[in-house]
């Protein structure tokens, strides 16, 4: 039986019994497709990417960084003047927050690694009682105190929206058009964009029924800025061009988009022993919390989760992986040679019948 095959045997009565219309789900390695199935969906119907932007704005990140436009590890402050003087929270007396100086400049691998101590309205409910929830693309909604002296844990949060507006200064080009002309053109990523049409996003009710809802990528008349942490909009396909130029140490068709150096930087966890990628929530109804790697310790690199150890599932050491927020999941397993798309679009994260059909992708791919 082929893979493809054994894909659609194993997904189709996970999904069914999910309740999911549907997904698209795709296997590559470094030198092409592997298997697709197209699940109640057409095999080029674009989804909602929402967080796995994350990682293609890294590599933009990091290009910059090559060309000596920004550096990984010198203050941010000069070029982004928002982040010359963080304050840090202490603590709450009643519901005032007090805060104190931040003693460390915010740099780009603060940012980058999540451990600059910027949160999320969605996952720390201190963001929520400091900040209130400001709508999502205004500056308000990334200005924050933050969470921690930066460098000092890990906390998911708004750091990628910071990174969208150092590229775009650095590069003097509004972020959209730096992607296309430096990421997502040389990949032949050709239906990746901000916006546009998706398929329809669903919302998981208490009763288990689903109800369409409206989406995120850049349905937003007040947005003020271009969104490095989310709104790229992308098939299935075009994703894995990326996975594929990660499996080949930063090139794919001969485009050359980082050193095979700093390609191995991505890869590697960047934060020590500090514990990174689990969520967990304040807004249920929009994230029912997420663990990458559960029971084990995950780390992070310039861009991804990164697995320190071998997976229940097949997944192994070394793997980079994340999601975006209506469900989507990538990783990539070099060890393998292998990468991985899932892509379904329901809220909340981490949705326990979303989860169960990545888990039931994974274990049938390995099992190939």
């Amino acid at each position: 039986m082929s893979l493809k095959a054994r894909l659609e045997a194993a997904l189709t009565p996970a999904l069914a019994a999910a309740g999911l219309p549907g997904a698209t789900a795709l296997v590559v390695d470094a030198d092409g497709v592997r298997a697709e199935a197209a699940l109640g969906y057409a095999p080029d119907a674009v989804f909602e990417l929402a967080s796995m932007t994350k990682a293609i704005v890294s590599v933009a990140a990091l290009q910059l960084v090559e060309s000596g436009q920004l550096s990984l590890n010198e203050p941010l402050a000069d070029l982004l003047p928002a982040l010359a003087a963080p304050m840090v929270l202490e603590r709450f007396e009643g519901d005032q927050p007090l805060l104190k100086p931040a003693k460390t400049p915010l740099t780009l691998k603060h940012l980058l690694t999540h451990t600059s101590g910027f949160g999320y309205s969605f996952v720390q409910a201190d963001i929520v009682r400091m900040c209130g929830l400001a709508a999502p693309g205004t500056m308000a909604s990334i200005t924050m105190p933050l969470l921690f002296e930066p460098g000092t844990s890990w906390a998911y949060g708004v750091s990628h929206d910071w990174v969208g507006l150092a590229v775009a200064a650095a590069s003097n080009m509004p972020l959209d058009k730096y992607l296309a002309a430096h990421v997502l053109g040389p990949l032949g990523m050709t239906k990746t964009r901000y916006g546009g049409t998706t398929v329809a996003t669903m919302q998981r009710a208490e009763d288990g029924s689903l109800t369409p809802r409206m989406g995120f990528s850049m349905n937003r008349p007040h947005a003020e800025f271009v969104p490095g942490g989310a709104g790229l909009c992308s098939p299935a396909g075009d994703y894995g061009r990326f996975l594929r130029m990660l499996l080949n140490h930063g090139e794919l068709d001969g485009q050359r988009l980082l050193s095979p150096a700093m390609a191995a930087a991505f890869a590697q966890n960047q934060v020590g022993t500090l514990p990174a990628g689990r969520l967990q929530t304040c807004l249920p109804w929009l994230n029912a919390g997420f663990d990458p790697a559960p029971g084990q310790r995950c780390g992070w690199g310039l861009g991804t989760a990164v697995h320190l150890q071998n997976g229940p599932n097949g997944r192994r050491a070394g793997s980079m992986s994340w999601a975006g927020i209506a469900n989507t999941h990538f990783w990539v397993d070099p060890a393998a040679g292998l990468g991985a798309v899932l892509m379904m679009q329901l809220l909340p994260f981490g949705d326990a019948g979303a989860l169960e059909v990545l888990k039931k992708f994974e274990q049938t791919i390995y099992a190939a």
